[in-house]
């Protein structure tokens, strides 16, 4: 598959990848190994990024469409993350909330 495929799949952001592997097709079963036992820089781009749009918008609790719809479209590092979260700007805050009542009761509360 191609490296683009493979950073999804995997979470990550390309560009922040090692020259190898974004240079190089990846097979099913080096994808697996990945997967399964995560070498250092995949570790370190998963603990502190800079993390691509679908998982700032997870780690933020928003969508992507909330993301651009407020000019945050480029990769966050995890640091820059939680300043967001610790300091939430109105418009972050909307967007929790209104994701939140999107996506409505979790199991177990009461509607």
């Amino acid at each position: 598959m191609k490296p683009a495929t493979a950073a999804k799949k995997l979470g990550i952001y390309l560009p922040a990848t090692p020259p190898e592997f974004q240079a190089g097709a990846v097979t099913h079963a080096e994808l697996r190994e990945l997967q399964a036992n995560p070498p250092q820089w995949l570790q370190e781009l998963r603990l502190n990024g800079p993390h691509p749009r679908p998982e700032v918008a997870r780690k933020l609790g928003i969508s992507i469409t909330a993301l651009k719809a407020n000019g945050m479209d480029a990769p966050l590092t995890t640091e820059e993350i939680r300043g967001l979260l610790a300091d939430q700007p109105e418009w972050l805050r909307t967007a929790r909330t209104t994701l939140a009542q999107e996506r409505g009761p979790v199991d177990g509360d009461e509607a």
